[in-house]
């Protein structure tokens, strides 16, 4: 199972409730990993890989690697090597996390800093630098991308340390940016980031396939991932930000005086050399495998399938988490005083990626959480409506957890333990709360990465 702690979730709390969000949430991660979805993308038919309807042949290459960072390439990794074997020359893949089975025998998995970069990430993405300064126009590179890949490849332009971006990357998410308004800034710093890896194999002569998870809200469901794709963001991809759009950021969330003077002084002047690449040729070709809308979409059908009512609120959900959780509660009542927008016993399911501002000190905590437990707050006393808010990698913020269940129960069993739900959301000290009462969700790498997925029950006894 994906839900590792399944049985003790439904042990306590509204139960029957808790099972039917935990079932859909399960199906939905199942349906978007991406082991099985890159097994059935890639055909090797002898030395011809198709993809749709492009087919490369393999003997045709002096060299294949296979490059990339992000938080569900644990089992992208896993299957482009399945599926290829011994046509990998090598590989350097970045992870948040390595596994017990995580051992390949032609691509490297190594560990980085996720949400903040580290040391170890920059050292890795270094070598993965030099693998690509060695390639040459007869070699085909195999691009792996999820969500995280920012953090995880990162190697600062020269004259930018890597504490200087460690501390302009906590500053960000501490200012309540929105995740492309963080990216505009971390990209233009990179060498990596926003199209600067694939800007460095192109130049080297290569072809480069990419299979990407994206992570970018606001895009409609993935129809056909065998297609590719005119895609913007990431290491490999063209970048649609600009160095004035960065500018802007810093200046918008005051963030110009407590940033390293090296970025200040970096950003200050303009040079076209600073400038992300806005465009790739056809050498370098994109197919996304999955994106946020699809975890909704897979809710949606695990809910069809166990016989309820669904209706989709948004997949478009950002902004504080906190206030997402009093917005989806406020629905969620509505459903149960006149029955709209859908008639309960129904779910309502909300995809996107909220965001939690940090003043002062802090405890420790993620989104998803948060926004459970302010769920929770707002439908206390009630019976028959539960809520599932996960991180869909596995991962809420720095936790290593996925998110939360929460239900009418919540708050009163709170104060059965003397914690105080509010004081905790208060002070961003979620994690504590919840994993003293065991409603955290822990799921471990997931295989994709897809943002936020909320899952809510309204039964008819409320």
């Amino acid at each position: 199972m994906k839900i590792k702690n399944y049985d003790r979730l439904i042990s306590q709390g509204d139960v029957e409730s808790r099972k039917v969000v935990l079932e859909i949430l399960e199906s939905s991660l199942e349906q978007l990993d991406s082991y099985p979805l890159i097994r059935k993308l890639l055909e090797l038919q002898g030395s011809i890989l198709r993809i749709g309807n492009d087919r490369w042949d393999l003997k045709e290459k002096k060299r294949i690697y296979v490059v990339g960072a992000g938080k569900a390439c644990n089992a992208m990794a896993r299957a482009v090597e399945d599926t290829l074997g011994d046509w990998i020359s090598c590989g350097l893949v970045l992870v948040k996390h390595l596994e017990d089975s995580a051992s390949l025998r032609r691509i490297e998995l190594a560990e980085g800093g996720h949400p903040i970069p580290d040391e170890k990430g920059y050292l890795a993405t270094k070598r993965l630098l030099k693998l690509v300064g060695e390639a040459g126009s007869e070699d085909l590179f195999i691009g792996l991308i999820s969500g995280g890949s920012s953090a995880l490849m990162n190697c600062p332009v020269p004259g930018i340390t890597i504490e200087d971006e460690i501390k302009v990357t906590e500053e960000l998410l501490k200012s309540g940016a929105r995740i492309l308004e963080i990216n505009a800034v971390r990209r233009h710093i990179s060498a990596t980031n926003g199209g600067r890896l694939a800007q460095r194999i192109e130049a080297r002569g290569a072809e480069m396939i990419n299979l990407i998870i994206s992570d970018s809200v606001g895009q409609r469901p993935t129809i056909d991932p065998s297609e590719s794709v005119l895609f913007f963001g990431t290491p490999v991809a063209p970048d649609g930000t600009t160095l004035e759009e960065a500018r802007r950021v810093l200046e918008k969330y005051d963030l110009l005086s407590r940033i390293p003077p090296s970025i200040l002084n970096y950003f200050k002047t303009d040079d076209p050399s600073k400038e992300t690449p806005k465009f790739f040729s056809n050498r370098i070709r994109h197919f996304v495998i999955a994106r946020p809308a699809d975890a909704c979409e897979a809710a949606k059908r695990a809910a069809k399938d166990k016989g309820y009512s669904q209706l989709v609120l948004t997949t478009l959900l950002e902004g504080e988490s906190r206030e997402a959780g009093v917005f989806l509660a406020a629905v969620a009542k509505e459903i149960a005083l006149n029955r709209r927008p859908i008639a309960p016993p129904c779910i309502l399911i909300a995809g996107g990626e909220t965001t939690t501002k940090i003043d002062g000190v802090a405890g420790l905590g993620g989104p998803s959480q948060e926004l459970a437990l302010s769920f929770s707050l707002e439908v206390a006393g009630r019976r028959g409506v539960s809520i599932g808010a996960v991180d869909t990698d596995g991962t809420d913020g720095p936790t290593e957890i996925a998110g939360a269940i929460g239900d009418g129960t919540t708050c009163q069993r709170a104060a059965e333990k003397g914690l105080d739900v509010y004081l905790r959301l208060k002070h961003h000290d979620s994690t504590g709360i919840l994993t003293a009462l065991g409603d955290e969700i822990r799921t471990g790498n997931t295989g994709t990465n897809v943002c936020d997925l909320n899952v809510i029950y309204i039964g008819r006894a409320v």
